[in-house]
């Protein structure tokens, strides 16, 4: 029944989280370098963790990221880069960081209140749009459960993106979220930890082989 469901496990801090999320089947593994977050590790570190992973599957999370530092970090060889953006910026930059990096490697994360609806911008620069809770003050990581009927309106509305359901997800709801709002992929951060970047071997685990 799951079996094209695609996990990203985010907020990755430590070896031996990345290892277990990929022996258990995790298809994404994200590395905050978002100075302000509290899982945030620097770029080095994200390039040690990275290279733990099979090509093609690291996404490095940051916030309105510059064109210098996102041309850096391409030079660098991350493989995909997941930007959070308020609407304002995403209109003025995200046909740059498309050009800079493509299509395939560029993940949006566009602030979007319960009520609003996907830019007209965004189908035309971006093939993956994730979509985490709305706070007021907090850029993503709210650890609270967002608005199902949103993004299962949006992804039925934009049929050629990919869609990433996130935003309070655990092993007590991910499978309830993926039922109602048919998500193709999701992610799951604060609701598979013992503290900020510290992944709960349990609760971890018990996520993943509900899908795998």
């Amino acid at each position: 029944m799951y079996s094209d469901l695609k996990i990203k496990i985010c907020g990755l801090t430590r070896d031996k989280d990345v290892d277990l999320a990929l022996s258990l089947g995790a298809d994404y593994f994200g590395f905050i370098i978002y100075p302000k977050s509290p899982r945030a590790i620097t770029v080095e570190r994200a390039m040690e963790l990275t290279n733990r992973v099979p090509k093609g599957r690291s996404v490095i999370v940051d916030v309105e990221t510059s064109l210098s530092d996102l041309g850096r970090y391409k030079k660098l060889g991350f493989d995909n880069f997941q930007i959070h953006s308020g609407i304002s910026i995403l209109a003025e930059k995200l046909h740059l960081w498309t050009e800079l990096v493509g299509l395939e490697s560029l993940w949006i994360a566009p602030r979007l209140k319960s009520n609003e609806t996907l830019p007209k911008i965004v189908p035309k620069y971006a093939k993956t749009v994730l979509l985490d809770t709305y706070s007021t003050h907090v850029v993503g990581g709210t650890g609270q459960v967002g608005n199902w009927q949103q993004f299962s309106d949006l992804q039925n509305q934009n049929p050629d993106i990919q869609f990433i359901l996130a935003g309070g997800l655990s092993p007590d709801n991910a499978q309830k979220a993926v039922n109602v709002t048919g998500a193709k992929c999701i992610d799951v951060n604060s609701g598979v930890e013992q503290a900020p970047g510290i992944k709960d071997r349990k609760k971890l685990t018990e996520l993943i082989q509900i899908f795998k």
